[in-house]
């Protein structure tokens, strides 16, 4: 038996006035998506527990079968595990991302308005000279710096250390764009030491070379940090133990490769992958193939164009990447599943929704669609993947972390 589970980062989202009353799932042409939900089974699941913050860590966790209230430490533990760095016990990892900050003629930082969480789509290379130059400067401070993949960068402290504690309250930079910083900043014991660290990354990065070749670009520069998603080193049961399978995770993104790491599954290096609507779709087919080719009966694929393009409000780039998902990842897979005479199951769900009209992430249930080539039914038109098929659906699951158990027949 091989399995196959596809999250289309934040696709589903709310209905929305100009496609109709549609949501963009809906809107978009997906042939092999609908085919599959048409001749399996659909549903909605909650992904993000009450209490919880919706975010792709916790959302990630709930997918893969593991409860976020028991098992979510933090988010950056799972990133710093990604991109190799070794944590101790008594270590806190912070995410910092390169963002952009525009004073909009204000003179204090806490009077900038977030812009964007991203800053553009920074590629890695140019966060490797602005991370250089911040540890040039904020060495003195005992803090610094790790690269991480494009703009999101970590920064890990140990408890003897003044903000080693991860008793803050910090907010995620995607939660606030266009509204003022100041009102966000991080609060609680030692937060007055991260904030300064904030403002002097300002005044670090603000004429730097990358930046001024950015802005001459037209592109938005990444010219502050933006420090949040504090916690400690997770323990979760392995992956491959607990569903009896021999695994793999194809992602762009360093916190689902962090996840997948400290689940004992493997993280396969795809070439042109980059967690925006532009990334290498076929590249991450070729690699599931290839990996099942190779003894892999599970795959778990996640992409992250979807979620990109809500944080940034592009609702015509939102459908198009998901169209690019069912067309370029879900259909050549799918069609190798099938021409290989094996059994198999397909998931296909997203982690969280990420509604265009807030550009961040909610915790209300997600669809989900299950294929499974033994138990193929006839094609029924009313199933498709999209939220309000699955709505009309019975098919609820209110733990979303015991989905995985279904799928894997646990």
């Amino acid at each position: 038996m091989k399995y196959l589970i596809v999250v289309p980062d934040g696709s589903a989202d709310n209905p929305i006035d100009s496609l109709g009353g549609k949501t963009p799932l809906e809107a978009a042409d997906l042939p092999c998506m609908d085919s599959l939900a048409s001749r399996g089974e659909i549903g909605s699941a909650r992904t993000v527990p009450e209490g919880i913050i919706p975010g792709s860590d916790s959302a990630n966790l709930s997918v893969m079968g593991y409860d976020p209230r028991r098992y979510l430490t933090g988010r950056s533990p799972l990133e710093a595990a990604s991109i190799g760095l070794e944590m101790n016990d008594s270590d806190i990892s912070f995410r910092a991302n390169l963002i952009t900050v525009d004073p909009d003629g204000a003179e204090e930082y806490e009077d900038f308005v977030v812009r964007d969480h991203a800053a553009g789509d920074i590629t890695t290379e140019e966060a490797a000279e602005l991370v250089e130059a911040l540890n040039d400067k904020l060495a003195e401070d005992g803090l610094y710096i790790h690269l991480g993949t494009g703009y999101r960068q970590c920064m890990i402290v140990d408890r003897s250390h003044p903000n080693g504690h991860t008793e803050y309250k910090c907010v995620p930079p995607h939660d606030i764009l266009d509204k003022r910083a100041g009102e966000y900043l991080p609060k609680g014991k030692g937060a007055d030491h991260l904030i300064s660290m904030m403002k002097e990354s300002y005044e670090i990065l603000k004429d730097h070379p990358v930046n001024k070749a950015r802005i001459a670009r037209g592109l938005n520069p990444a010219n502050s940090l933006w420090i949040w998603g504090q916690g400690t080193r997770p323990q979760l049961p392995d992956f491959n133990e607990k569903y009896g399978v021999d695994g793999a995770v194809i992602s762009a993104v360093d916190l689902i490769k962090g996840i997948a790491l400290f689940a004992g599954l493997e993280v396969l290096k795809v070439d042109g992958i980059d967690g925006t609507k532009h990334t290498n779709f076929s590249g991450k087919a070729d690699a599931a193939i290839e990996a099942y080719k190779n003894g892999k009966n599970f795959i778990y694929m996640h992409i992250e164009g979807t979620d990109e393009c809500s944080h940034q409000g592009d609702l015509a780039g939102k459908i198009k990447c998901a169209e690019d998902i069912d067309s370029k990842v879900v259909k050549p897979i799918y069609e190798y599943l099938r021409d290989s005479g094996d059994d198999f199951k397909i998931l296909v769900i997203p982690d969280h929704r990420t509604p265009l009209a807030i550009r961040t992430h909610s915790s209300d249930p997600v669809p989900f669609l299950i294929y499974d080539s033994r138990k193929e039914t006839p094609a029924d038109p009313r199933k498709q993947f999209n939220e309000r098929a699955a709505m009309e659906s019975d098919n609820y699951y209110e733990d979303g972390f015991t989905l995985a158990d279904y799928f894997f027949e646990k």
